[in-house]
């Protein structure tokens, strides 16, 4: 049965992180129901989606840094 990550409650509050495309803050979620770590920036629409148990990226986006931020 797949699930639609966006459904999935985030049960823990989010961890402020540096982001790892752009270096602002972002935030990193811990989902319980499905042991995923989930990292996020808005600044820069980063996403990572990773299993917590084995380190496998389930889903991941990484847009590169626009020029204007350089």
């Amino acid at each position: 049965m797949k699930m639609s990550l966006n459904s999935v409650s985030v049960t823990s509050e989010p961890t402020t992180i540096r982001c790892p495309n752009c270096g602002r803050p972002g935030e990193r979620h811990h989902v319980d129901q499905n042991r995923l770590v989930r990292t996020e920036c808005h600044h820069c629409d980063y996403l990572m989606i990773t299993c917590r148990e084995t380190g496998n990226v389930i889903e991941a986006y990484s847009p590169g840094l626009y020029a204007h931020a350089m």
